[in-house]
């Protein structure tokens, strides 16, 4: 367990009395490295939450998506994922230069509704660099796909890694859709969906 997250876990499991289960816990589903089961499981999935923070620790949630294996497992301790074109903020990349600490909840909606917790330290990394760890095949896949290129990648050096049990996690079915990678086309975007525009005016 990563000691920068047990002072506050540790002041609220002794003030509720849940020390005991908490060390269950630690001791038999964390782990400081991804096994095999988890690699497997990054592997599969289609979609990642991220959280990031900036130097004076204010949060940023965000969401990324793309074909199985989008996020790619170096080895046991380290992963890496495209960032691929968006609103142009660069909110994540923009926490990670100044606060390196990232959060990631890998769900698996539709197969086995099981949740997996991974934490570490991210570093952004160019194209050519990330060309030099990803497989070529894989990238080529990727554009075949419909992905557009991506010129930054975000590479993970995994910290702890632990599950998220099931009984909460809504089992989704999944529906055709339409992809369109790198689009600018606003509608297709989602357009003023939440009519902001209006309240800046």
């Amino acid at each position: 367990m990563v000691e920068r997250r047990l002072k506050g876990e540790r002041e609220l499991q002794k003030k509720y009395n849940t020390r005991k289960s908490a060390n269950s816990f630690y001791n038999t589903q964390v782990l400081n490295f991804l096994n095999s089961e988890m690699q497997k499981f990054i592997s599969e999935q289609e979609m990642v939450f991220i959280s990031t923070a900036d130097a004076k620790g204010e949060c940023d949630a965000s969401f990324r998506a793309g074909p199985k294996s989008f996020v790619k497992v170096l080895d046991n301790n380290t992963i890496i994922f495209p960032e691929f074109k968006g609103n142009g903020v660069m909110a994540s990349m923009g926490n990670i230069i100044e606060n390196p600490n990232i959060g990631l909840m890998f769900i698996d909606f539709f197969d086995s509704s099981i949740g997996l917790h991974v934490n570490g330290k991210a570093e952004i990394i160019t194209e050519h660099q990330a060309g030099k760890l990803v497989n070529p095949i894989d990238k080529a896949k990727a554009e075949k796909d419909g992905q557009h290129k991506t010129k930054l990648w975000i590479k993970i050096e995994v910290e702890e890694a632990f599950i998220h049990c099931s009984k909460h996690i809504p089992k989704l079915q999944k529906m055709d859709k339409v992809l369109h990678w790198g689009t600018d086309d606003e509608n297709l975007k989602g357009g003023d969906f939440f009519n902001t525009r209006e309240c800046k005016s």
